[in-house]
């Protein structure tokens, strides 16, 4: 049985359209990951229970989504030395923004390390724990540092009208 390296989880199934980039960049490197709703505000005995069994079950980060209050990554931060990488998920209403503030807005003793609202940052909380992992796995560094290699290969590639004359 393979163990779960990373936690992916989510305040509601309608989070799902963002956090589903985490997921894709993790399957991308094939690291061993796990999906779930764990609210902070319907279930927090549950999101408890999985914060404080995090570390014993071999977790080595929690990419946390939420949207609107966005409590679940510091409510889990506040209950495991796991790290945790919170993507603030776009609301209806402010999109967004108030997710942002609200995960980056910790009180000390409380880190989140925070990403970008929505796909973008999901990705990057990816990519973190990939970098974090990759700190004690040479074979996965060199994936990673492949893939950099790759986006950057790609930004160069890209082609722009010429110059309109003047």
């Amino acid at each position: 049985m393979t163990s779960i390296h990373i936690g992916v989880v989510m305040g509601s199934s309608s989070d799902w359209d963002t956090m589903q980039h985490a997921v894709e960049i993790l399957r991308q490197f094939d690291i061993a990951h796990e999906a779930r709703v764990v609210s902070a505000h319907r279930m927090p005995d549950d999101m408890f229970a999985y914060a404080e069994a995090a570390a014993g079950r071999g977790l080595k980060a929690i990419i946390a989504g939420a949207g609107g209050a966005a409590h679940l990554p510091g409510m889990l931060a506040a209950k495991t030395p796991v790290p945790v990488l919170g993507v603030p998920v776009a609301s209806r209403h402010l999109q967004g923004v108030d997710s942002l503030h609200s995960i980056v807005q910790m009180p000390k003793g409380i880190p989140v390390a925070t990403f970008a609202i929505g796909a973008a940052g999901a990705a990057n909380a990816a990519l973190f724990a990939v970098a974090l992992l990759a700190n004690a796995d040479a074979a996965l560094r060199t994936r990673l540092l492949a893939f950099r290699a790759e986006q950057t290969a790609a930004a160069r590639a890209m082609t722009l009208p010429p110059p309109a004359a003047v």
